[in-house]
């Protein structure tokens, strides 16, 4: 078991830095307006396709990382409590198993660069709209794979603070991290125009990595006995 919770911190932590690495290979987690309200993205796939196919593999490897970090979770919490532990795997494995989904529609946004690259102007229009609507169903589908973030989280945090397994201000952060991401992608999902989405995704986001970097290291270092 120990070797289960030793897993799962390096999990945590090797997951934000694949976030970190995808981000410097141009890989696009979560699509905003600013990536598709002009081409300058695109036609930067095109002239580095490496790169674009460097960030999507790693942005893969990710995805299949929280896919297994969600089924360690589940015997870390399953002795404490059997239901939340499923109510975790669940909603993790659907947070990754969406994410594993959507690379094959982002894929094709090389194949589109380089037909943009070479086409004439009544067809880039055409171009950019296929663009914009891979991305646009990107962004929506990435808010459903926050809940299912934000419930796993949620779930797992409560097992930590109601059986003392770390600092129980880890847990506690576990909890308001979840709720606001939860609160933030369902209103990004029903008022997509609300401008304090932007605000509260922000906050939550922020409260979110440095749980994960908390509870990473304290998994990893300092490992409850279970």
């Amino acid at each position: 078991m120990n070797l289960v919770i030793w897993l799962s911190g390096f999990l945590y932590l090797l997951i934000l830095i694949l976030q970190i690495v995808m981000a410097v290979f141009g890989y696009i987690l979560e699509p905003t307006p600013k990536h598709y309200e002009s081409d300058y993205k695109l036609q930067s796939f095109n002239s580095d396709p490496t790169k674009f196919k460097i960030g999507a593999g790693i942005a893969l490897i990710e995805h299949f990382c929280v896919i297994t970090l969600a089924i360690l979770l589940f015997f870390v919490i399953s002795p404490y409590n059997m239901l939340l532990g499923i109510v975790c795997i669940i909603f993790r494995v659907a947070e990754g198993a969406i994410q594993v989904y959507l690379e094959k529609d982002y894929w094709s946004l090389l194949n589109i660069a380089e037909r943009y690259s070479v086409t004439s102007d009544s067809e880039k229009n055409s171009l950019m709209d296929s663009y914009r609507r891979i991305l646009e169903t990107k962004s929506e589908r990435f808010a459903f794979a926050m809940i299912g973030w934000s419930i796993g989280t949620l779930a797992f945090s409560i097992v930590l603070v109601f059986y003392a397994l770390v600092i129980p201000f880890i847990g506690w952060l576990g909890i308001v991290a979840g709720v606001l991401i939860g609160f933030a992608n369902g209103m990004r999902l029903k008022k997509p125009d609300v401008k304090a989405y932007e605000t509260i995704s922000s906050i939550s986001g922020l409260l979110a990595i440095l749980f994960e970097v908390l509870i990473g290291i304290s998994l990893l270092f300092f490992p409850p006995i279970i």
